[in-house]
Order: structure tokens, then C-alpha cells, then sequence
């Protein structure tokens, strides 16, 4: 594919856009006299000796000492403990929920709805719009030339897509995408 903008700002732009629009989150996990934080957690890395978790809200990295079953895209609600008596690391000591939030790109084309969102806002724009139900909508205007380097972009960030999703309580993250137009949907 051929890049219209040498130096990448408009891509650039689109990028920062999406960072802006995952950002967010309250102030951050409850902590207890004993060290121990309640939060919401994405498992970022996960295999059978350990596991690394971030708090959504906060950013806060967990390195855990040993994994209790989670998986690298799990998000869980929980609370981890430092370990003793460095506390260096942790350890997930209850977990409320678990659920796997899976980032997919759809063949299915962007609603109606979100192509008017579209059509009313300038290139590297993007609106946030409360689903039907539950849930979130990211529709983004790129160039048209550039709008499958978006698609890949949005994907390659899976992370981001899933923490934000973690938030928001959702279990899965849609890409759906049209010439100019790429919309990150969050459902249940």
C-alpha cells in the first residue's frame, strides 16, 4: 500500500486518536492495610510458571509469582497480594470473575448508524457512541487509501482494545471497517 503522507501524521494522528478514546478509568484499585488491590486486571502475559497482570484503571503492572490458571486476554475481576517478605511480586488471591475478551476484525460491513456518525466528521476523527444495549462504538474517519493499515493498527493494539473493553465490562471487540471508515465496537 502506498502512504500518502511521507512523514506518517495523519496515521500518527489516527493512532493518538485511538490511545485518547482507550484512555480513561477511575482513579485506580482499593488498597487494603495488608497491601492487598481489588481491581479489574488484564492478563498481558501468561504461561504455566507465571502471569502478568495490569490494573485497567490504574496501569499498574502485577507480576505474579505463579499463575493460578489465567490466560494472556483474560480479563479478571479480583484482588492480588504482594508476596512476602520481599514484595516484589504477587499473588492473585481471589478471583470474582474471569472472561476472555476476544478482538476480531468482522466481514460485516459498519451500521447505518455509524457510517452517518461518519460522514459528519473530518479525517483522523474519532466519535465515541453509546451501543444499543450495552457497550461502546469508536467510529474513526481515515483515508480512504489507508483504511486497511488502520484496520491492522487497531488489531495489532490488541491490549488497548482489550482494557478498554475490561472497563467497560465487555467480553468482545469488533473491528468492522468500509472505505475511510473503521468502527471499534464493544459488546457484552
Amino acid at each position: 500500500m502506498t502512504d500518502r503522507d511521507p512523514d506518517g501524521s495523519e496515521m500518527d494522528a489516527i493512532r493518538d486518536a485511538l490511545k485518547s478514546a482507550s484512555a480513561g478509568g477511575d482513579a485506580g484499585p482499593a488498597d487494603t492495610d495488608d497491601g492487598e488491590r481489588a481491581g479489574t486486571f488484564l492478563v498481558t502475559h501468561a504461561d504455566d510458571a507465571s502471569a502478568v497482570l495490569r490494573d485497567v484503571a490504574s496501569g499498574q503492572v502485577h507480576t505474579l509469582s505463579s499463575n493460578p490458571g489465567v490466560e494472556e486476554g483474560d480479563a479478571v475481576e479480583g484482588v492480588v497480594a504482594p508476596d512476602p517478605p520481599m514484595n516484589i511480586s504477587w499473588q492473585l488471591v481471589d478471583i470474582g470473575e474471569r472472561r476472555r475478551i476476544a478482538v476480531e476484525e468482522s466481514d460485516e460491513p459498519p451500521t447505518r448508524q455509524s457510517l452517518d456518525v461518519a460522514e459528519g466528521q473530518a479525517v483522523g476523527e474519532l466519535v465515541r457512541t453509546e451501543r444499543a444495549g450495552s457497550g461502546e462504538l469508536h467510529v474513526i474517519t481515515v483515508p480512504e487509501d489507508d483504511t486497511a493499515r488502520a484496520v491492522a493498527d487497531v488489531l495489532d493494539d490488541a491490549d488497548a482494545r482489550r482494557t478498554h473493553a475490561a472497563r467497560l465490562g465487555a467480553n468482545r471487540v469488533e473491528v468492522r471497517s468500509a472505505p475511510g471508515v473503521v468502527v471499534v465496537r464493544y459488546m457484552p
